[in-house]
């Protein structure tokens, strides 16, 4: 059994309008969210055994916090360049190579594709992943690259405004 914790970057920073998109920073709300979500995964008792991210810098100062939370390296993050605003199908693909060791994983990237992505996986459905939400499942596999076809079940869903 694999656990899969897909996670929304938190709230990103739109002081700047002429800063390129891809370099966009989390605004104060999202530096707030962001470990206060991270430390919720400590008291559910979740431990991580990597993190995957976008390379986009709200994502990764996202991953950075949930690093932090887990004892998780920074520099053992794994950055993908394809997950900055990717369709759902690239998730699929990046999961399917995730080395068949991890247990438990954290996906960080952007709606709307991540939203999508979700909402191919269960029964259980969103209108829109907020940011900085968790979306979690468990998928009856001991191969990641049988993720699409595994059967997979909602763990649990998890946001900022659940904690407000």
């Amino acid at each position: 059994m694999k656990q899969l914790l897909i996670i929304r970057h938190a709230k990103s920073n739109w002081a700047n309008a002429a800063e390129a998109d891809i370099d966009r920073s989390l605004n104060e709300r999202g530096n707030k969210d962001a470990p206060n979500m991270a430390n919720r995964l400590i008291e559910k008792h979740i431990q991580l055994d990597a993190i995957i991210s976008s390379t986009a810098n709200r994502a990764f100062t996202t991953a950075s916090y949930f690093a932090k939370a887990q004892d998780i390296k920074t520099k053992d993050i794994v950055g993908v360049d394809a997950l900055y605003l990717a369709p759902a199908a690239e998730y699929f693909k990046q999961i399917e190579a995730f080395p068949q060791n991890l247990q438990t994983v954290a996906i960080v990237g952007h709606n709307p594709g991540i939203t999508d992505f979700v909402n191919t996986l269960t029964t259980t459905q969103i209108d829109n992943m907020p940011t900085c939400g968790i979306f979690a499942i468990k998928i009856n596999t001991a191969n990641w690259k049988d993720f699409q076809t595994a059967k997979k079940e909602f763990w649990f869903f998890d946001s900022p405004k659940l904690i407000r």
